[in-house]
């Protein structure tokens, strides 16, 4: 509230020549100052003889007109020349003559009954200060009930109540911690938005391992999500802090859940995650352990020790009564037995949290940038949009083969060398040290071959010997750092596409004629039978369904890519680089959204090239 006031000269000397009070005069002629201008001796005569001089001599404010500026002809510059006067105190003053009469019951047109007790005010100010009572048929509405002078109010208590009101006709009230959750309440249900936000803050920063289950439930159910998420981001924060208050152990396993899906969530391991999950539990064990396999499934069990998981979690009687719980656990164990199948489990339950400092990313190895043969090394963090340099190629390579076993041994092999030798050379980083290791070479050199990882073997299909195709296949052994052959392919290929699924090599698309022409097949390799050819495929972008042996077409990439790597992190496919005609070379990756079956740009690499290879590394 404000009080604004437009005065000209014109109209002061008219209301100065009216004014029976020698004190008003002097007030109104105290404008005049406040505007630096001074009133002739014509207009000092209109004041007390002893003022007149205090006035009219004053040497700062002065200014001289004639006496024509003072009449009435309509010609007066001074007539244009309005005062806006707004009176600071003027909005308080008001409010405190407003109090006052509510204090005295004086002009009060309505009743707040609550638990009770009666409290007598204003509509107008009622109105004014809350959208409740604003937009309440009781108030403004054509019906009776707009007419009645008593309003009763439930669900709220009767001194919140009283502080709201005392807030409406003074600006002013206390937020204690003994108060602050029902002030809220009730100003959650009068919309009075200014307190109901001051209580946020106020438990915002009175936030602890203590309390901050109880602020985030209590935020989520008055609609105050700034608040609910900040409660989520302190619990995630400080969780094994959290996890030992009684607050923890009392949490609903619908919020629980919430909890332990985030990635957020710290911990020094997920065993100590598993551990608070079993001390929440324990302690309503009778009621919890039947839907106790819905809260284990957001644990992520493949992530504990092999040790832990036999020692102690497949030991628990909650574990052994449930089968869906031996369903998890049996999850976690082919993790560990089986390596090479981990990306085929398509789980979050294996994604690292982020504070564990495991992070899943793509790197890239090699390749070409423009016929520039190159020994870099990166990685891509898709969650942080960041790239990483690491320990460069032993030799400049393109053509290679890349592949990752387990989550962070990475192996490469082959390739071709800048003048155009093919390579039989076996590498592996180790990322302890940050530097590649020589293993045992290959029996025949390949480029273009195609590097995969099936039950603890590495396989290397095809590839170009330097003057023809190769149809040949060999296996290494990682236990005994050697290699040995295996069945031939059913068509020599270079530069095929390979996956592996439940235990099967799939080998698709790649060149098989000497003008570059691609293969129509996909090759599928039984470790046990051998090689047979499946279903045809296309250039198309497809996806193959080993179970149902069929190809199904998908959205296309935005740019067409010849030669890029490939890689998925977190159940999404990542195509980098490659290139399109025999001079452009791309720099971006896109991303493709299964869900949406659509493909994005999602980052740029440091350096445009093809031919480069690609895996998804924990590092």
């Amino acid at each position: 509230m404000s009080c604004r006031v437009t005065v000209s000269w014109k109209n002061l000397r008219r209301r100065l020549e009216n004014q029976k009070s020698w004190s008003n005069r002097q007030r109104m002629l105290q404008f005049c100052y406040q505007m630096n201008d001074t009133p002739n001796m014509e207009d000092c005569k209109l004041l007390p003889v002893n003022q007149q001089n205090g006035y009219c001599n004053n040497s700062v404010h002065r200014r001289r007109y004639s006496q024509d500026s003072f009449s009435s002809s309509g010609n007066s510059t001074l007539e244009q020349e309005d005062f806006h006067f707004m009176e600071s105190s003027h909005p308080l003053q008001v409010l405190t003559g407003l109090n006052s009469l509510r204090s005295a019951a004086v002009f009060c047109d309505v009743t707040i009954h609550v638990d009770g007790e009666e409290f007598q005010c204003h509509r107008i100010v009622l109105a004014s200060f809350s959208p409740y009572f604003k937009d309440d048929a009781m108030f403004t509405g054509d019906l009776m009930e707009s007419q009645l002078d008593r309003v009763e109010l439930k669900g709220v208590e009767a001194g919140m109540i009283k502080a709201l009101l005392d807030y409406a006709y003074t600006s002013e009230v206390t937020i204690t911690k003994s108060n602050v959750q029902s002030l809220l309440s009730a100003a959650n249900l009068l919309e009075i938005l200014p307190v109901r936000d001051a209580c946020c803050q106020f438990m915002e920063r009175n936030m602890d391992e203590t309390n901050c289950l109880g602020i985030h439930c209590f935020a989520e159910t008055h609609g105050c999500s700034e608040l609910q998420n900040k409660a989520k981001d302190f619990t995630l924060k400080y969780f094994m802090d959290v996890v030992r208050q009684e607050e923890f152990l009392n949490l609903s396993e619908t919020k629980l859940i919430e909890f332990l899906c985030a990635d957020e969530l710290e911990a020094d391991q997920e065993e100590d995650v598993f551990n608070a999950v079993l001390a929440w539990l324990e302690h309503k064990v009778d009621v919890r352990s039947e839907t106790f396999h819905k809260v284990l499934e957001h644990v992520r069990l493949p992530l504990l020790s092999p040790y832990f998981l036999h020692d102690r979690v497949q030991q628990l009687s909650a574990i052994k009564n449930s089968n869906s719980c031996q369903k998890l656990v049996e999850e976690a164990k082919t993790f560990h037995l089986l390596p090479d199948r981990r990306m085929q489990l398509r789980s979050k339950r294996i994604r690292s949290r982020k504070s564990f400092g495991m992070m899943e990313v793509i790197v890239a190895v090699g390749g070409e940038d423009d016929k520039v043969v190159l020994r870099s090394m990166e990685s891509f963090n898709p969650r942080t949009h960041r790239w990483l340099t690491h320990a460069c190629l032993p030799f400049a390579v393109s053509k290679h083969g890349l592949v990752v076993s387990g989550n962070s041994t990475l192996y490469m092999a082959g390739g071709e060398f800048p003048d155009g030798s093919v390579s039989r050379s076996m590498w592996r980083y180790d990322q302890v040290f940050d530097s590649w290791q020589e293993m045992a070479c290959m029996n025949i050199g390949r480029s273009e071959l195609g590097l995969s990882l099936v039950d603890g073997y590495i396989y290397a299909i095809g590839g170009w010997e330097g003057t023809y195709r190769l149809d040949s296949v060999e296996r290494y052994d990682p236990r005994q750092n050697s290699w040995t052959f295996v069945s031939s392919l059913k068509m020599a290929v270079t530069s095929p596409a390979v996956a592996t699924f439940n235990g099967f090599l799939y080998v698709t698309g790649g060149a098989v004629l000497e003008d570059g022409d691609g293969i129509d097949l996909v090759q599928c390799f039984d470790p046990k039978s051998g090689w047979h050819a499946s279903t045809e495929n296309t250039s198309k972008v497809e996806c193959f369904d080993p179970v149902k042996n069929e190809w199904t077409i998908k959205a296309s990439m935005n740019e067409r890519r010849y030669r890029p790597g490939v890689a998925v992190v977190d159940g999404k496919i990542y195509v980098c680089g490659g290139e399109e005609g025999w001079d452009r070379y791309h720099d971006t990756i896109e991303r493709y959204d299964e869900e949406n079956n659509v493909w994005e740009f999602f980052a740029e690499m440091p350096t445009s090239r093809s031919w480069l290879s690609c895996a998804t590394l924990f590092i």
